[in-house]
């Protein structure tokens, strides 16, 4: 069993008025270091962009909802893939915004250090969940979708990658290296031709 994610985001204090929410992308991303707060995604491998999800919602079932914050607020936003934010979308089951989960329904504020405790990964890259709370946020955002364990493993080759071309500097007429290095690029473009494909 592989951890979930090796950094717990943190947003900074960031209190500067804006105009609108958008404007704080680049601090966010920034904070979340170019990762989904809710999927741990890295934002390089995928197609669209990352959105800015407000925590608790500004709307539900089409009504205001966000009255404790203002819609701008740095620390209501999350740095989100697309597919995470769809997923999640205006659901706050327990329709009390000072309460993010009750009877292991609801969130958990992905810069709180409690959250990386609600999920793991296989070997292979997959999302599980440990928890009660964790599963219904694993089922309500979607987290069986192929495309993060296909980003995993891509971050994972790529890796690899590095190493195997540090050992080919120790060792260039070492064909060992070369043949795994091979190997790695060949696996590498296979798990890139398969996030094309979704």
């Amino acid at each position: 069993m592989s951890i979930f994610r090796e950094h717990t985001p943190k947003r900074r204090n960031i209190t500067t008025a804006v105009n609108t929410y958008g404007d704080h992308r680049n601090d966010l991303r920034i904070d979340y270091k170019n990762r989904c707060g809710y999927c741990n995604d890295f934002d390089s491998f995928r197609f669209t962009y990352f959105e800015l999800d407000h925590f608790i919602p500004q709307k539900k079932d089409k009504k205001p909802f966000l009255t404790i914050k203002s819609n701008t607020d740095y620390s209501n936003l999350v740095y989100s893939c697309k597919a995470c934010n769809n997923s999640k979308s205006n659901k706050w089951p327990t329709n009390d915004e000072n309460v993010p989960n009750r009877n292991n329904e609801g969130f958990i504020d992905p810069c709180d250090d409690d959250y990386n405790n609600h999920f793991g990964r296989t070997n292979l890259g997959r999302i599980t969940h440990k928890t009660k709370i964790g599963e219904w946020k694993y089922n309500n955002l979607k987290f069986y979708k192929p495309q993060h364990e296909i980003i995993w493993n891509i971050e994972e080759l790529e890796k690899l990658i590095i190493e195997i071309k540090a050992l080919k500097v120790i060792a260039p007429d070492d064909n060992r290296v070369k043949d795994l290095l091979i190997s790695v690029y060949d696996e590498f473009y296979d798990y890139l031709n398969k996030l094309f494909k979704l």
